[in-house]
């Protein structure tokens, strides 16, 4: 299974356990930028951990700091292994790119049709660094 996915972001073509999200999630407030946890405990999904995951995203709920909660995640090590959002926040990508120009290894940010999230769900998933999605074997 292999979709072509749009980058974003370049960065570091990466491979981990796939947490595809049921909802849109905060960063700020949502994630704790110290342990990589779902840290609102309204979200469903409230406890799992997004550090050293391909985090499928199907939305964001604003707040112009959720790029400072990314780029502290990249900062700590915390961060998820890629970034695969429905639709593209430049917001969130700009704690990516602050990240990269400071000199950090960034996870790579790529859109996919939300569609096909599911098809990653409870899977190992990689994002290459062409951008492709593929369930790793």
């Amino acid at each position: 299974m292999s979709a072509a996915a749009e980058i974003l972001v370049p960065g570091k073509a990466g491979e981990g356990e796939a947490l595809v999200l049921t909802v849109p999630i905060s960063f700020w407030g949502g994630v704790d930028p110290k342990t990589g946890r779902i840290a609102d405990v309204r979200h469903p999904q409230h406890g799992e951990v997004i550090a050293g995951r391909v985090l499928f995203l199907p939305g964001t709920i604003g707040s112009s700091s959720a790029s400072a909660v990314l780029m502290e995640l990249v900062h700590n090590g915390r961060a998820p292994a890629a970034l695969v959002l429905h639709e593209p926040d430049a917001i969130l990508l700009l704690g990516l790119i602050v990240a990269r120009e400071m000199g950090w290894e960034t996870p790579m940010a790529v859109r996919l049709e939300r569609g096909e999230f599911d098809t990653y769900r409870e899977t190992t998933a990689k994002v290459a660094a062409d951008g492709a999605v593929t369930v790793a074997v």
